[in-house]
């Protein structure tokens, strides 16, 4: 079963993407982002499950090099 992620930036604390992982990332893990950017997870928060459902949110902290903020 594979984990799909979402990606937040640890400094403006918005989402930056979502990623896919076949299994749960280790805290110190390296990825690349889309912008080709490599960068290693800070924190992983995993969430409760909403009512009714099986799948948990998952979020990687991240501190990119490169400020994304849309312009």
């Amino acid at each position: 079963m594979s984990i799909i992620a979402t990606i937040m930036n640890s400094a403006t604390g918005q989402p930056i993407q979502k990623m896919t992982f076949g299994r749960m990332p280790k805290p110190w893990a390296s990825f690349s982002l889309e912008s080709g950017e490599r960068v290693t997870a800070e924190r992983i928060d995993v969430g409760t499950p909403a009512h009714g459902k099986f799948v948990a949110p998952v979020s990687i902290w991240v501190t990119p090099k490169t400020n994304r903020t849309g312009a």
